[in-house]
Parts: structure tokens; sequence; C-alpha cells
């Protein structure tokens, strides 16, 4: 399944990628530094949820381009339906 995204789609998911790389780097900093372990659970934590809706943001559009894409056959949409949810499943 090859990524094809819309530019501004690719460009929301890169924009929400490249915050959370800034947060990964604050919260590398911050345990160097010695903060407290509830501040960085905190920003793990948004970080984390950052990079789901990065994901789920590529699964939405995999979804759109399939439902979109009515040339394939029975099997192939179900092969298809089963590698999404098997990505979807990765992130939940």
């Amino acid at each position: 399944m090859e990524l094809e995204m819309a530019a501004d789609e690719l460009k929301s998911v890169l924009n929400r990628l490249r915050r959370a790389q800034g947060q990964i780097a604050g919260i590398i900093r911050m345990i160097e530094d010695g903060r407290d372990c509830e501040d960085v659970i905190t920003q793990l934590a948004a970080v984390s949820r950052a990079l789901d809706r990065a994901g789920f943001a590529i699964i939405a559009t995999g979804l759109q381009h399939c439902m979109a894409d009515g040339e394939q056959t029975g099997g192939d949409r179900e092969q298809m339906r089963a590698r999404l949810e098997k990505l979807f499943l990765s992130l939940a």
C-alpha cells in the first residue's frame, strides 16, 4: 500500500510529526536536566497522542483512497481491508 496523500493532508501529518519531534527533543532535555518524573511522563503522554493522531490520519486517508478506488475486486478489497485493520489495531 503506497502512501498517496493529497498535499494538504500530507502537510498536516508532517506538521504534527515535526511538533512531536520537537516534543521528544524537549523530553530528552528534561531527563538530562533531572526534571520531575511527573513532568516527563506528562510530556511523553502528549507526544504519544500526537504520534497516534498522525498515524490515524494516515490510516483514515488510506481508507478514503480505498473506498474511492472502485476498481478493486472483492478479494483485493478484502485484503486491503485486512491490511488497514491491522494498521489501525497497531495504533490502538
